[in-house]
């Protein structure tokens, strides 16, 4: 099972639009289900009919800017959500072998010189980090922590979560990152260039700065080694990886500028028919 299906975090292993998964439609493996995983009889019935051996729970909010104006909507789904979920998974009649929860680096909180490893306290400060934070789940689970603050590839998280799959030890969290860290100026007035194709000198003519949102960090720095100890390594350089990013979008404009149109049901009617099926 993997939650968040059609989530922001889930471009690393979709697209984050039900459209990307055209080509495993047909796999008797695969069944895409629109739902709110806060709704617990949807997830019992999925467990009792279906043979879930590991989930992937990736479903979350995580707009911060939303989070300040909408603090319990975010509670409810990253904190309730993830209850109801390991519940069901817990009362499932095929019993999960793992559960691993994935949440950000930010977790940790923002540092200007502290460098943060897997044994490092939770310091959130921003609400929708806070709910992640105090969603620590109990074995049997594998905790991977991606860093977006560090430079990452789309198949950087991909192959890092299978390696905890195979490899990772029941209850332990595994920092994911590149040790890389791009500053934002720097990050910009390369897709400046990249996307807009326009010399350094002007560069400064595509920036405009705007107010810094409530709280802002301005750093999450991790260590990384103990997911290396398992053999993982960055495949995709950022130059790389953010070259292919950008060749991609180039070459796909129909397939994301009207992403919004993939947000009509898909086996919507899964849910209403638990709903009808499973015991009030």
């Amino acid at each position: 099972m993997l939650t968040g299906g059609s989530s922001t975090w889930i471009t690393w292993i979709t697209a984050a639009v039900p459209r990307s998964l055209e080509s495993v439609e047909d796999k008797a493996n695969y069944t895409f289900i629109r739902g709110d995983v806060c709704n617990s009889r949807l997830l019992n019935h999925i467990f009792n009919t279906e043979n879930i051996d590991v989930i992937f729970h990736l479903a979350a909010k995580t707009h911060v800017e939303s989070s300040f104006e909408t603090p319990s909507t975010f509670q409810r789904v990253n904190i309730d959500g993830t209850r109801v979920l390991l519940a069901a998974a817990h009362q499932a009649r095929h019993q999960p072998q793992l559960f691993i929860y994935v949440s950000t680096d930010e977790v940790y909180g923002a540092s200007l010189d502290e460098v943060f490893d897997e044994s490092s306290p939770g310091e959130a400060l921003q609400p929708v980090l806070c709910n992640q934070s105090s969603c620590r789940v109990p074995a049997p689970s594998r905790e991977p922590s991606p860093s977006p603050a560090t430079s990452c590839s789309s198949t950087t998280p991909v192959t890092a979560f299978l390696l905890v799959l195979e490899k990772g030890t029941v209850g332990e969290i595994y920092n994911v990152g590149t040790g890389r860290e791009i500053p934002i100026m720097q990050l910009a007035r390369e897709l400046i260039k990249m996307v807009k194709n326009v010399p350094e000198p002007e560069v400064n003519d595509w920036l405009e700065f705007v107010p810094d949102r409530p709280s802002v960090d301005l750093r999450y720095p991790i260590k990384c080694e103990k997911l290396q100890q398992l053999g993982w390594r960055a495949q995709v350089s950022w130059h790389e990886g953010i070259r292919q990013t950008v060749k991609w979008y180039r070459d796909n404009p129909n397939f994301w500028s009207d992403a919004a149109e993939d947000e009509g049901p898909i086996r919507g009617g899964l849910e209403q028919s638990a709903d009808k099926a499973a015991p009030s």
